[in-house]
């Protein structure tokens, strides 16, 4: 099973919804500029706005790559102004090594105007209704392959 790694980022109001996506843009990237930089900031409208109907409060923006996989959450109103819960730390590994991808919460009555919106600007960065983890297909995937024995390979 591979590794999970959570952040919590502090959003409205002890910063903007803008300022919190480029927060995170900033660790997802490290700090670094280039094409992912480039990628994650010309979606920025459209995940701002996510943020500011905090949908990613209580649902992770997950983002997968070649290593472990990133969730984040942004905490709002007094916890976000105290910062009760946040941890906005650096990672130790690159989450946008290899083929990496992203998906955002979106609520329900939103999401076909934001996966359009996302697709002009990147197919790396998707949405998903918050009500959908994100994590059950792989989990059981996983888990799956985690526990298959070739008995006769075992034994023999």
């Amino acid at each position: 099973m591979s590794s999970v790694v959570a952040r919590c980022f502090a959003s409205v109001p002890a910063r903007s919804s803008d300022a919190t996506w480029t927060a995170i843009v900033e660790m997802l990237t490290r700090g670094q500029s280039g094409t992912d930089r480039d990628e994650l900031l010309a979606v920025i409208g459209t995940a701002s706005s996510l943020i500011a109907d905090q949908a990613p409060k209580d649902a992770a923006i997950i983002v997968t790559c070649e290593g472990p996989r990133t969730r984040i959450r942004c905490i709002y109103d007094e916890n976000a102004v105290s910062g009760s819960g946040v941890n906005e730390s650096a990672l130790g590994f690159d989450p946008l090594a290899g083929e990496w991808a992203m998906s955002l919460p979106c609520p329900a009555e939103d999401l076909s105007w934001v996966q359009a919106s996302l697709a002009r600007h990147s197919a790396r960065v998707t949405a998903r209704d918050l009500s959908d983890t994100g994590e059950a297909k792989n989990e059981a995937t996983t888990a799956g392959a985690a526990f298959e024995i070739d008995a006769k390979g075992f034994f023999g």
